[in-house]
């Protein structure tokens, strides 16, 4: 077990480069399932739910070779349908992802039900509903075991815009037989990386970006080369530590265009920043204020569907609040568990109302002071991170393994920016 020891009020300063998009590069190795020949993908995360995708890969029949790091050299020369690990399959919710491939590749899978962060009920619903008008056949009894003798394209609504749910169908459909028409999609960056990516491998995807996408379907795929997009969340990640600690920092390869939303949320708690091609630079000189709405109402901070404020960026957001001038409603309707890390921030001092479990009050600013913490999921673990970089005097962050799912080498990159942060041992 490894925690993170931080001795915050530590300004950052310097430059800092995000890693490869996690939830692209999860879908692109289930992607890699599709043909016999070789793939490369380039700026693969090294975090830990890419291991477990790899290993589950490996299970499967994929060979992997390392090129360089975070450059990998990817083949299904033959795919075997075996049973999965259940535990790793519990370590990730993108273990589901692996249903469309390998039903369009070798007919058949029996996959344990996927894990991944607890923040509620995640439900696979509309991944089985999409592939059964696809032509699978599901049934589950503690597993699901799916089988296709020859997928066929349909018209399909989703009963919701989930985005695994959108690249699993995606995933399914560009070897179906025929045409699909896939509506109410998902259309974040990381849908629109995947359907890039598979037209590089000779699919046919229409209206990227759109939540009605059009496939038609081919005999096969052939490899191929693609590079992944820049993590925004990330990308956020570092904009909310550099406004928090009072710091100024550029980060390099960003691609600001998928910001659009996360900035106009950020500039209501007072946070701006400046594009210079494709870097994002944080000045020191931050209002740090909330924006109140028409009259002097409180402002209320919303989640939804892509390109709206993402889910995963509101616990991120929540401690930024902490740190500027006013009050704040946050209302993640997503989730029911995502609000439930803010009493850590009580904990160190933040004026939180916990309303519900969707919503929650944030009045600032507040002083934090250190704290032990422990991380409960990916993002809540970054904004606790955020909060202890913060604070006055030391905080230590237990269940690290969790950040380290999604954050490659966080440490490292903070402390090459100024941050006083240790990795240790327990």
């Amino acid at each position: 077990m490894e925690q993170l020891i931080i001795h915050g009020q530590q300004p950052l300063r310097g430059e800092v480069t995000p890693s490869g998009n996690k939830n692209a590069a999860l879908p692109m190795l289930a992607g890699c399932l599709l043909t016999a020949e070789p793939v490369v993908l380039h700026n693969v995360p090294d975090i830990r739910d890419v291991q477990c995708m790899i290993e589950l890969l490996q299970q499967l029949g994929v060979s992997f070779q390392a090129l360089r790091p975070h450059s990998w050299r990817i083949q299904a020369s033959v795919v075997d349908p075996k049973d999965l690990d259940p535990d790793i399959c519990r370590r990730i919710r993108a273990s589901i992802l692996l249903a469309g491939p390998m039903l369009a590749r070798a007919g058949k899978i029996r996959l344990p039900t996927p894990g991944g962060d607890v923040i509620g009920r995640r439900r696979v619903d509309t991944h089985i509903l999409a592939l059964q008008a696809l032509g699978a056949k599901v049934i589950y009894q503690r597993m699901f075991d799916m089988q296709a003798d020859r997928l066929a394209g349909a018209d399909i609504l989703l009963d919701e815009a989930s985005v695994t749910a959108t690249e699993n169908t995606i995933l399914a459909a560009v070897l179906a037989r025929g045409k699909t028409v896939l509506r109410n999609a998902a259309s974040e960056p990381h849908v629109q990386d995947l359907c890039q990516f598979l037209n590089t491998l000779g699919a046919r995807i229409q209206h990227i970006g759109s939540n009605v996408l059009k496939i038609e379907g081919v005999e096969r795929l052939h490899g191929g080369e693609y590079t992944l997009g820049a993590d925004y969340l990330e990308v956020a990640s570092f904009i909310g530590a550099a406004a928090v600690t009072g710091g100024e920092i550029r980060i390099r390869n960003t691609q600001p265009e998928h910001l659009g939303m996360t900035g106009l949320v950020f500039r209501r708690l007072g946070v701006d920043w400046q594009i210079d091609g494709a870097d994002i630079l944080v000045p020191s000189s931050q209002r740090m204020t909330i924006e109140q709405d028409l009259g002097g109402a409180i402002p209320e901070i919303k989640t939804n569907v892509w390109p709206a404020f993402p889910t995963d960026m509101t616990s991120i957001a929540i401690t930024v609040a902490t740190q500027a001038q006013g009050t704040v409603l946050f209302h993640d309707w997503m989730f029911p568990s995502r609000m439930y890390f803010t009493d850590k921030l009580v904990s160190m001092g933040a004026r939180i109302i916990l309303c519900d479990p969707h919503r929650a009050i944030v009045q600032g600013k507040n002083e934090l002071m250190g704290e032990n913490l422990e991380s409960p999921d990916i993002r809540a673990g970054m904004s606790l991170i955020l909060a202890a970089l913060a604070a006055k005097g030391a905080s230590k962050i237990r269940n690290i393994s969790q950040i380290d799912r999604g954050y490659e080498r966080i440490d490292e990159k903070l402390k090459a920016l100024g941050a006083d942060i240790q990795r240790v041992a327990v």
